[in-house]
Parts: C-alpha cells; sequence; structure tokens
C-alpha cells in the first residue's frame, strides 16, 4: 500500500468494499485487496459472494439497503469504505423504486452508519464512492472541462450527484472524509447483461473481436468515453489512498467528486484501432444513428481535460498505453478472457 495519506487512516486496518461480486468490485479486490494478508482485514458484500476468498477477506452478503446488514457491517470500526453497490442506468430508469433503493437509501445508511462510528469511537471513515459520468447529463458542448455545469438527464446521474452532495456535506460535518470519482464506460464488461444502457461500450469491442458481428447503437459519427478495468481499478485504489488533504486543495471549496481520466473515442478511431488487432474485424461492425441511445451516449465531446485528476497524479489509459488505442484495447480483452 504505497503513496502519503494521511497516518490516521492510512494504511487502514479494515476495509469494506460494497457491491464487490460486480465488473469493478471483483478487479478491485483481486488486484488490490487480496494479497493484503497481515495488513489489514478486508469485508466484502454483496446479495452473494462471488469467488473462495483468503482468510483477511470475509463476506456478508445481504441487501445494502437493510439497517440489520449494517448493524452486521459495522460490528467493529471501519476505516475505509469503497462503495460500488448500485443499480446502473436502464435498470434504474425500468424500476425507479429499486433504483432508489439501492442508489440513495443504502449510501445514505452507510453515511448514517459512518457518522455514528464517529460519533461513538472517533474513528473517522474515508469514503469513497463510485459515481459516474451520468451525472452530467446531455446534450454536451464540443469542449468540456471540470467545471462544466452538472445536470443529470437520467435517474442514474442524478441519484449519483445526490449522493456526491451528501458525501461532500457529511465531510463538512466531520464525519467522513469522503471522496468520489466519476468513472466513464468501463470495458471490457462480461457479455452478461447488468442494466447499463452504457454496455454497447463492451458490446462493440468484444463482439468484433470474437467473430460475431455487431449493430452498434450510435451514428458512425458518434464519440464515447472509455476506460479499461484495470485503469478503473487504479482510480478507485488511487482515490482511497490519496490523503485529505491533497484531495481538498486540488477541487473547489466545499466539493468532494472528481472526473476521473478517461478516453475519448470515435467510432472511426475504433474501427481503426480494432483493425490493428484482427484485420477483419472493422468490417463486423456496423452502427445505428436512429437508435435511441445515439443522443444519450454518442455525443461525448472530445475536446476534454481532466486537470483535477491530473493534479492527484491519477492514472489514465491514454498515459498508461501511450495514446495507442489498440494496445488499450487489446489490455482490455486480456483481462475480460482472464
Amino acid at each position: 500500500m504505497s503513496s502519503a495519506p494521511a497516518p490516521s487512516i492510512w494504511p487502514p486496518c479494515r476495509v469494506l468494499v460494497t457491491g464487490a461480486a460486480g465488473f469493478l468490485g471483483q478487479a478491485l479486490v483481486a488486484k488490490h485487496l487480496a494479497a493484503e494478508s497481515g495488513t489489514c482485514d478486508v469485508l466484502l458484500t454483496d446479495m452473494a459472494p462471488s469467488q473462495t476468498s483468503p482468510a483477511h477477506v470475509r463476506w456478508i452478503c445481504g441487501d445494502v439497503a437493510d439497517p440489520q446488514l449494517w448493524d452486521r457491517l459495522m460490528e467493529q470500526p471501519i476505516d475505509l469504505v469503497i462503495h460500488l453497490a448500485a443499480i446502473v442506468s436502464g435498470r434504474a430508469e425500468a424500476d425507479p423504486v429499486l433504483g432508489r433503493r439501492a442508489n440513495l437509501l443504502a449510501p445514505l445508511e452507510m453515511l448514517e452508519r459512518c457518522r455514528l462510528q464517529h460519533s461513538a469511537t472517533g474513528i473517522r471513515a474515508r469514503v469513497l464512492l463510485s459515481s459516474s459520468i451520468a451525472v452530467y447529463g446531455t446534450p454536451l458542448p464540443l469542449r468540456m472541462r471540470d467545471d462544466h455545469p452538472i445536470r443529470p438527464s437520467l435517474s442514474y446521474g442524478t441519484h449519483k450527484r445526490m449522493m456526491e452532495i451528501a458525501m461532500a456535506d457529511a465531510s463538512r460535518r466531520g464525519e467522513i472524509d469522503g471522496r468520489a470519482i466519476r468513472l466513464s464506460g468501463v470495458v471490457v464488461r462480461p457479455p452478461q447483461p447488468n442494466g447499463a444502457l452504457s454496455g454497447f461500450n463492451s458490446d462493440m469491442i468484444r463482439q468484433p473481436l470474437t467473430g460475431h458481428d455487431y449493430t452498434c447503437p450510435v451514428g458512425p459519427d458518434a464519440c464515447t468515453w472509455l476506460t479499461s478495468l484495470d485503469v478503473a481499478v487504479d482510480q478507485l485504489w488511487h482515490a482511497a489512498q490519496t490523503s485529505e488533504a491533497r484531495w481538498t486543495q486540488a477541487l473547489p471549496a466545499g466539493e468532494r467528486a472528481l472526473t476521473a481520466p478517461t478516453w475519448p473515442v470515435t467510432m472511426a478511431d475504433l474501427q481503426a484501432a480494432l483493425g490493428e488487432i484482427d484485420i477483419t474485424a472493422p468490417r463486423r461492425l456496423r452502427f445505428d444513428a436512429n437508435s435511441p441511445l445515439h443522443d444519450q451516449f454518442g455525443r461525448w465531446p472530445q475536446d476534454v481535460a481532466f486537470d483535477q485528476a491530473n493534479q492527484l497524479d491519477m492514472p489514465s489509459d491514454w498515459q498508461r498505453h501511450q495514446g495507442h488505442l489498440a494496445a488499450m484495447l487489446r489490455a482490455a480483452m486480456l483481462h475480460h478472457t482472464h
């Protein structure tokens, strides 16, 4: 566990990860927590466990909106909470009651338990929320910076922004050390549906590279933002390690959320990169400019900067792969196949 965070919190003695059986959760635990035997105790929660875990990693399963689950999760003080549990875009639109329960009631219960922990023990948990670029909503400008207005156009983005504000308020009150990072479309996801409207980001990479035709629900002029799974979990872990002083200095006063660096990818970029990996792959990719998803997910700006995240030296795919998109896609596919 590297970096130079606040000594009162890092390295943490006890870590809790919610949504630990999910796509991000499994990768985060495997890369950054499974090998930390003797350094910290790790508590994982989800509706069901995803895998057999090392001795220092323990599962307590249940519904994260259930107060009785939190009674068990916080029997002992927690130093670091990484909150990944969520009901994502399409599913939250289709089932608003479930979306509110998972995306608002559950993390609000988490914040209340952290407040009670601080009041009873003096231990102020560091809380990291996985947020989303869905907070920005659409339409978007051609040029976008960190100070772009936040006007979510889906319930999922609204839920995430509401929790960003709640975490900032709890931090202002001294109850937690909260921070949130807004992730983009993380690739390459497994083919099983999870309700994310942006799931096509993974399909348009995976399907052509595994020999299947795919019609992408955005037009040929589309631009979308992509992040590899490996970089996404490193971004989360980097955010967890960063000291509170450094985090707050990089952001406007009172704000606790920032947008993680991502890669704006046009469909022309994507087809060319697929062709570098498999010369036959580009012809398997087709586009549907009339899809209702085009305006929501196909008009992300190409001219972007992530100055706040860069101040914190947050990792990025562009940096890791030296601007070579095909290298990023190869690495993402390699992780997917394992």
